[in-house]
């Protein structure tokens, strides 16, 4: 069975953008695949999260992993920290990453421009702790989005270069992979791209967040004054909403605000309303669910413990193996 590895980065809640573009990918996965599901909350550090924030954070990421249809019974769940062998992977693996090509990483070049007072060694050298995550179990596929392309290939130039250096076939060449043809990606509710954390508080719509809250999230999505002639094509910030009802509503709701709109009739105050609605009707049993794991302290802990178990197995196999190929032996 091939292995799958994929991970969400310990920054807080799950949005509708990882629920429909990611985890419904996952939960699937599960059960045909040997699946590693993990929270990166080393790779969080290269923010500077104080620690009551980075456990915050990380416990939310389990329970809404949980809460959507991981099982941790199918699927390997765990916390990246709690494997040791993948920091020793992580050092080895830095060793051979030079800094040319380090620098060149077009995430790297794009965070020092974004934070020029905190280009820290962690954000050079994160495309070599992206590796190590996905080498350690030695995965061929890898669910990532386009803005991770280049890190996966950079996976491949590490695990490809240890091979050579030591004369070896031992790594696998990891490759992105989509367990469904179509992706579902959700744009976010400011007009201007996909939903994610970074993008601000009003462009996300959170699966924990409370029916009031999206109600005044999605009232606030940015709309312009309204069609003037029939049949027009819609602009980025009104597609974006009708992207959302897409995924959300039923057949017959989206046909009937695309009416209005290609027959210059629609009032985005009652589309909002209507999708508002629709969202808290499809997040209402991850919501549910949320609440409940939140509070169940001991099955947090057997998860997190099992999951630890479950990941450090592989993890160590493979590195007695890579010490023993780089010349690490006992005497």
């Amino acid at each position: 069975m091939e292995t799958v590895v994929s991970g969400i980065r310990s920054t807080g809640n799950l949005h509708l953008g990882n629920y429909y573009g990611a985890i419904q990918n996952f939960v699937k996965m599960q059960y045909e695949y040997n699946c590693y599901f993990f929270i990166a909350d080393l790779h969080s550090l290269t923010t500077h999260p104080t620690p009551a924030d980075l456990h915050g954070n990380i416990k939310q990421v389990l329970v809404e992993y949980l809460a959507a249809g991981i099982d941790p019974e199918k699927a390997t769940i765990y916390i990246q920290s709690d494997v040791p062998e993948i920091f020793e992977l992580y050092l080895y693996l830095n060793m051979n990453a030079y800094l040319g090509e380090l620098e060149r990483s077009t995430s790297f070049k794009d965070k020092v421009r974004a934070n020029p007072e905190n280009v820290n060694a962690g954000l050079l050298t994160y495309p070599v702790l992206m590796a190590a995550d996905i080498i350690i179990h030695k995965a061929t596929k890898v669910p990532v989005g386009k803005d991770q392309e280049q890190h996966l290939e950079m996976a491949r130039t590490f695990g490809n270069r240890f091979n050579r250096l030591y004369n070896t076939e031992f790594f696998p060449e990891p490759y992105a992979f989509n367990f469904s043809e179509n992706l579902v990606k959700i744009p976010g509710l400011d007009g201007k791209g996909k939903m994610g954390k970074s993008e601000g508080e009003g462009n996300a719509v959170y699966l924990s967040d409370s029916p009031e809250i999206i109600r005044k999230k999605v009232m606030r999505a940015v709309t312009d004054s309204g069609p003037t002639v029939e049949n027009s094509e819609k602009p980025v910030e009104i597609q974006n909403l009708f992207d959302i009802i897409k995924v959300v509503s039923s057949a017959d709701t989206y046909a009937h605000f695309d009416n209005l709109y290609n027959t210059c009739q629609i009032r985005y105050g009652d589309l909002k309303k209507q999708l508002a609605e629709d969202i808290i009707i499809a997040t209402a049993p991850i919501r549910e669910r949320i609440n409940d794991i939140a509070n169940d302290a001991p099955y947090l802990r057997q998860v997190a413990r099992h999951g630890a178990i479950k990941a450090r197995e592989s993890a160590s196999k493979t590195i007695r193996e890579v010490r023993e190929i780089i010349g690490f032996r006992s005497f």
